[in-house]
């Protein structure tokens, strides 16, 4: 067994118990246990991690749910096939899965990571839930990966609300506008703040013509670009809903939208009366 990366001591959110019960769950009682082990130790815990697994397992997850979405989706297009699985196979789908699992409880930590909160961390999760079926592939074969997959993935709707969500918020945004005859928003870097390796960014996204604006963050800059463009997709549909047929449709669109709209501050909150 390989011995704890640096001078971290041998430390864990659980043992041997943990993974076992870990496997129930996954309904895949492992041949080679030590694969499992691996699939749940993080570098920061041992050499002997459970990247290379992320890497296997990253591959299994795709080819699985595009299958999954194949059978499901008889009649959508490639393009939306692409984006609906880039939505289901992101940190944030599968963070969740993680959690469900209780994934956590089995995970091997160095004791800096532990304590910077590695546990809760949706990237640590997420890396070890791939490295997990890509455990499994290598214990058992894909056809076992892929059903476990599509355990995981049973109760996730594929649906046309899947369908529109697949779409990021800014192409989501994008095409909103372009369909409305407005031109595309825009972005711009407000701040930057944290550590080197773990910054915020604070992006605000505006459509000048509508005088719309939201402020967005994230862990890098496309993130926070995202979390702007949703927030301002989020407020043009609520105010579209409350729009009359007539205000939203033929000439004179454009003009009656930008008066519905509410002026907004930089915060992109909306001034006190």
């Amino acid at each position: 067994m390989s011995r704890p990366v640096g001078s971290l001591r041998h430390a864990s959110a659980g043992g041997d118990s943990e993974s076992a019960q870990l496997a129930r769950k996954l309904g895949h009682q492992f041949a080679h246990p030590a694969l499992l082990q691996q699939a749940l130790t993080h570098r920061s815990f041992s050499a002997d991690h459970n990247e290379r697994l992320e890497f296997l397992g990253d591959s299994v997850l795709n080819l699985a749910v595009s299958g999954l979405l194949f059978e499901r989706l008889p009649h959508a297009p490639e393009g939306d096939l692409s984006r609906i699985r880039a939505n289901l196979v992101k940190q944030d789908s599968l963070h969740r899965i993680a959690l469900k699992l209780d994934l956590s409880s089995a995970l091997r930590l160095g004791e800096g990571e532990l304590r910077s909160g590695g546990l809760n961390r949706p990237s640590i999760l997420a890396d070890a839930l791939e490295a997990v079926l890509g455990a499994v592939y290598l214990d058992a074969g894909y056809t076992v990966a892929e059903a476990l997959v599509r355990r995981l993935f049973a109760d996730v709707d594929m649906g046309e609300q899947a369908m529109a969500s697949g779409k990021d918020a800014k192409t989501a945004l994008q095409e909103w506008l372009q369909a409305r005859k407005f031109a595309v928003p825009q972005y711009q870097v407000t701040d930057v703040g944290g550590q080197a390796h773990q910054q915020t960014f604070w992006v605000m996204c505006e459509v000048a013509a509508l005088d719309v604006r939201e402020s967005g963050s994230g862990s890098s800059r496309r993130a926070a670009e995202q979390d702007a463009a949703s927030k301002v997709l989020e407020q043009l549909l609520a105010l579209e809903t409350r729009q009359p047929t007539g205000a939203r449709t033929g000439a004179g669109t454009k003009t009656r939208k930008a008066a519905a709209m509410p002026q907004r501050t930089a915060s992109g909150s909306a001034p006190k009366a």
